[in-house]
């Protein structure tokens, strides 16, 4: 019984009422058919959660349906405003980049670079900083290639660990 009281409550607010709310709240939004039909859903939950009021026969249940809407645009306002949402066609342009952080990198990397052992800041100068291949290398520091691929290597690890005590991660 409850169910087909229900059902016939919501028949009568959609028959009677639906179309003029739903017009209404279209004003009450400025157009905005998303907020309207939401206005309109939260009135008609209203209205089924209070079925007395639809009992009215004099008029006063659109009257009431009406205020309803009317309070819950202003409630959507209210909280748009204290949110200070700003409606725009496009989405904001990304930030360009503009450096810093490549220089800050930099930086870092120089400092520990400075920290290490002159063999092993020679070694990553001619290789990674001016390009030289291992044999370029090694013959410009008049040793072995193995040794400048060890120097390398070890260089390398000395400069991770530098790197990771000044708080940088990959």
């Amino acid at each position: 019984m409850k169910g087909e009281a229900e059902d016939r409550l919501m028949r009568a607010l959609h028959d009677e009422h639906a179309s003029a709310l739903s017009f209404y709240a279209l004003r009450l939004t400025n157009g905005d058919r998303a907020r309207a039909e939401d206005v309109v859903q939260e009135t008609l939950f209203r209205a089924w959660r209070h079925p007395r009021v639809l009992d009215q026969r004099d008029g006063s249940a659109r009257a009431w349906l009406f205020t309803v809407a009317r309070r819950i645009a202003i409630d959507g306002w209210r909280s748009a405003a204290a949110r200070s949402e700003v409606p725009t066609e496009a989405p904001p342009e990304l930030s360009e980049p503009d450096g810093t952080e490549r220089a800050v990198q930099g930086w870092l990397v120089a400092d520990a670079v400075a920290e290490l052992s002159a063999r092993h800041r020679e070694v990553l100068g001619l290789c990674f900083f001016q390009g030289l291949s291992v044999a370029d290398a090694a013959a410009r520091l008049g040793v072995a290639e193995g040794t400048v691929k060890s120097r390398t290597h070890y260089a390398l690890r000395a400069l991770r660990l530098i790197l990771e005590e000044k708080g940088v991660t990959r």
